[in-house]
């Protein structure tokens, strides 16, 4: 009988401490997930924020960079624009990834071969980066070879590092500065990274 016993609670703590494995997987990653480069200061650097945002999140940060360094805004959007109701965006959201849709977009930049550094940032969609983001970065138009790419992202509380990892995947050819991620609106510490990165003295 003691050794059904022990049988069971061995068995019931084997269950527990792989769920609990499972929980603490899902929380994503704190710490870097791709190996950064690093610059000098150049003042004459021409600077792009290019981002896509469905809050206005996103925007906000995007706002916030391009006050500090003088850069020119480019919002990345859809020609079909996702659903303003949360729940149906998320739907939407998940079956382009699950398929890989690359869905079309509206507008372009003018002139990317001036821009010497480009940020890309959005929202964390479903873990990673939203498909959007697939469709400007992969766009035939643009050659991101040699640019400066500087990922940055919002999100409610996790998955920080995948999405800026996945910006950098999406741009193998470039050099990639340390990225950036807040929660919500939340843009304390944007000064200092940027310092940090050396886009700004």
């Amino acid at each position: 009988m003691y050794m059904k016993h022990k049988l069971f609670f061995l068995t019931c703590l084997s269950v527990i401490l792989a769920a609990l494995s499972a929980c603490l997987k899902d929380e994503g990653s704190d710490t870097p997930l791709y190996q950064h480069d690093s610059i000098e200061y150049n003042a004459n650097r021409k600077i792009l924020i290019a981002y896509f945002s469905w809050s206005g999140n996103t925007q906000h940060l995007a706002e916030t960079i391009a006050n500090m360094t003088g850069g020119t805004l480019f919002h990345i959007e859809t020609a079909n624009p996702y659903p303003s109701d949360y729940n149906e965006c998320t739907e939407v959201a998940r079956e382009e990834l699950d398929y890989g849709v690359r869905p079309e977009l509206s507008g372009t930049v003018d002139n990317l071969d001036d821009y010497d550094v480009v940020f890309v940032g959005c929202p964390v969609w479903w873990h990673t980066t939203p498909m959007a983001v697939w469709s400007f970065l992969e766009s035939s138009e643009y050659d991101f070879s040699d640019k400066i790419i500087v990922p940055f992202c919002t999100y409610s509380s996790t998955y920080r590092e995948e999405t800026l990892a996945k910006i950098v995947e999406l741009t193998p050819g470039s050099v990639h500065l340390q990225g950036f991620g807040k929660t919500g609106r939340n843009t304390t510490g944007v000064e200092e990274w940027l310092r940090t990165i050396r886009i700004i003295p």
